[in-house]
């Protein structure tokens, strides 16, 4: 026999896969954060802890590092109708100033990833896509946009984002910008200053509380955020990582990319056909199919999951619904819930036993747990 297998002996390994870091990794050292690997990135996933994190933002405000999520640009006369054609959503009505929540998806109506995208200015918008997805996003809306008089800009890894959270994030932010606050309005963005440094601040966030996301250029992340926690003292503001960012965002019912988001998944199976505007003349990647979807019905539904008991049901965990011999489902995100003190979850199970108060059984470590569909989301703000 013939090894015609490459000698690979004394050969240097292939480098490994490099982990960026924000322009305030020291911060977050100093301040104790325990760092991991997230989407390629070295994060904090808690400082001091992610139930006095969470709940900080719950009561009072709470300070995210978030400049591994991406930001690309589109501008150009054809900007709007190149991004209707590229997304599910209508940019070319939003209003300038203002943003919504859209989704890019593949042919057969699959999910790409989730968006913000911001009408900055005139024909100017702001995509925001998840750190993993920030590349793949790019490369989608680079292709969809020929033929449109656009040009794209993936400035991701020269900006920071850094977000206040929670129910005194605007009287702490206030007297640090020249953006009246007041006059913001939930999903709306304006060009102003932070600390005296220009910033683009949005009223957005993904943690179920008011608060705002402060874009800036990459190095100035360092003293705004200084500025932020020296004025959030009287406060009780505390830096938090994404530990508590996803207790936050499971309890307001927001989904996760890679959760209850995927390519496996369309806009109405995860309860967010509301977002694809169908009716929008742009023909769109994902439309005949989407529309099948829509005429036919979802062949799974997200629901959320109080569990009887202590137990917590993990993503992947299987469930199924005793009443309906046969019919399965996953549990895509759980945990404790800080806030109402039961552990909840999401999950995908046939649109036949969606019904709040229908029981299920996760299999949680070979053991059946039940739970109860409850009404999404868990929480919600007054």
């Amino acid at each position: 026999m013939i090894d015609d297998a490459p000698d690979t002996a004394g050969a240097t390994p292939p480098a490994a896969p490099q982990i960026r870091q924000t322009a305030l990794v020291e911060r977050h050292r100093e301040l104790g954060a325990r760092l991991i690997d997230f989407a390629g990135w070295e994060m904090p996933v808690s400082y001091s802890g992610i139930l006095e994190e969470h709940k900080a933002v719950r009561e009072r405000v709470g300070l995210f590092d978030l400049s591994h999520m991406g930001e690309v640009w589109v501008s150009g006369a054809g900007a709007g109708s190149g991004l209707a054609a590229s997304v599910v959503s209508d940019p070319t009505r939003l209003a300038e100033g203002r943003a919504h929540y859209s989704m890019i998806c593949a042919a057969d109506g699959g999910i790409i990833d989730d968006l913000i995208v911001y009408r900055v200015a005139g024909e100017r918008f702001m995509v925001v896509p998840n750190a993993s997805n920030r590349e793949p996003v790019a490369a989608a809306l680079r292709e969809r946009l020929q033929g449109h008089d656009a040009a794209l800009d993936d400035a991701s890894l020269r900006t920071s984002l850094v977000a206040v959270q929670g129910p005194r994030a605007a009287e702490l932010l206030q007297p640090l910008t020249d953006v009246d606050l007041a006059s913001l309005k939930y999903y709306a963005i304006a060009a102003g200053h932070a600390y005296g440094q220009p910033a683009l601040i949005a009223r957005t966030g993904y943690t179920g509380e008011d608060g705002f996301e402060l874009f800036v250029d990459w190095d100035l992340a360092v003293p705004i955020w200084d500025a932020l926690l020296e004025a959030g003292a009287p406060f009780g503001i505390m830096p938090c990582g994404l530990g508590a960012r996803d207790t936050l965002r499971l309890e307001a019912g927001m989904p996760l990319y890679g959760n209850e988001l995927g390519r496996d998944t369309n806009p109405y199976e995860a309860g967010l056909g509301r977002v694809v505007k169908l009716d929008k003349p742009n023909d769109f990647v994902g439309r005949a199919a989407l529309e099948q979807v829509a005429a036919n019905g979802p062949a799974k539904m997200l629901v959320g999951l109080q569990m009887r008991g202590r137990s917590i049901a993990r993503h992947g965990y299987p469930m199924s619904v005793p009443a309906d011999a046969g019919a399965t489902g996953v549990i895509t995100s759980g945990a404790p819930s800080p806030t109402l003190g039961v552990p909840i979850a999401m999950g995908y199970l046939p649109p036949a036993d969606t019904s709040v108060g229908t029981m299920v059984e996760v299999t949680v470590r070979a053991m059946q747990v039940e739970a109860d569909v409850v009404q999404l989301p868990f929480y919600k703000r007054s």
